[in-house]
């Protein structure tokens, strides 16, 4: 009863605040077309608006109350908030129509703080590809720690935190993956493609590891599968499948991507990489040109 009170909470809690966001980015998509700036491609919308919904699926939906039921839903939780949701915000090119999307003069205080050097230089430590890998890595990893795990599904403080965690991981890890390639004409993308092998072992060792284990690793989850028709031991191979299919789904799709990216001709790459800079940039240089327009 008391975490079906809590998922109630946290149902209202996330859905206004994303609602929010998503009317604050559709207005400011509407003025950067009505201003005739660069031009932000529909389908760009599409995804950042589908990266909110999977976030709220993941959050708030009545699926995410199932999380202390199952740990298969518990699975796609994560999943959702780190491998699949971060991606599309990503794709959608959200500095700019949010930058214009609040009023202006709030926008000028946000361009102004992002500007000055100290956030640039944290900024650029924060988006280095190391950083975000461990980041991601420290995180997917911690939270399995069954201590870790027990905590953040006993609080409520703590699953949020959790959760957070997860999503703020994924924004940063798929960070250096979508930005646009600086210098990619010169070949600088071939790391991505180890960046991408990489973050797969961590994710293939624990999937593995709790697909072909023949005990229930998480306590709470002893006698939380009998409704649904199978065991826990087989609810918890379960989620390690869908875990080690869905990673190496998504994370193949997008080597495959880069690679293809990467043996297009030279001028077809400087295009590319030419448009992508005019829409997603580094964050200060995005909120920067946008609020000299304004």
């Amino acid at each position: 009863m008391q975490h079906a009170h809590h998922a109630a909470f946290e149902s209202l809690w996330v859905s206004a605040p994303l609602i929010l966001v998503a009317l604050v980015y559709m207005r400011g998509w509407i003025r950067v077309r009505r201003l005739e700036l660069d031009t932000i491609e529909s389908w760009r919308v599409g995804s950042f608006l589908l990266g909110l919904f999977f976030i709220w699926l993941a959050v708030a939906s009545p699926i995410a109350a199932l999380d202390h039921e199952l740990l298969t839903v518990h699975m796609v939780q994560h999943l959702l908030l780190m491998t699949l949701a971060p991606p599309l915000i990503w794709f959608g090119a959200p500095m700019k129509p949010l930058l214009h999307g609040l009023p202006q003069g709030f926008g000028n205080i946000m361009s102004h703080f992002f500007r000055s050097p100290p956030i640039q230089r944290l900024g650029r430590a924060i988006a280095h590809s190391a950083v975000c890998w461990l980041a991601a890595a420290a995180t997917l990893v911690g939270w399995h720690v069954p201590s870790l795990f027990a905590l953040g599904m006993r609080s409520g403080l703590w699953h949020t935190i959790e959760q957070v965690s997860f999503l703020a991981s994924g924004l940063l890890f798929w960070w250096p993956v979508i930005k646009p390639g600086q210098g990619a004409s010169n070949g600088s993308e071939w790391p991505i493609l180890l960046y991408l092998f990489l973050a797969t072992l961590p994710c293939d060792i624990l999937s593995g590891f709790l697909v072909f284990c023949d005990r229930v690793v998480y306590a709470t989850y002893f006698s939380s599968a009998r409704g649904v028709g199978f065991s826990p031991l087989e609810d918890q191979q379960c989620a390690g499948a869908l875990m080690w299919t869905c990673v190496t789904l998504v994370y193949l799709i997008a080597g495959t991507v880069f690679a293809a990216r990467l043996l297009l001709p030279e001028t077809s790459r400087q295009y590319r990489a030419a448009k992508s800079d005019s829409l997603l940039g580094t964050v200060p240089q995005t909120i920067q040109q946008s609020v000299e327009v304004v």
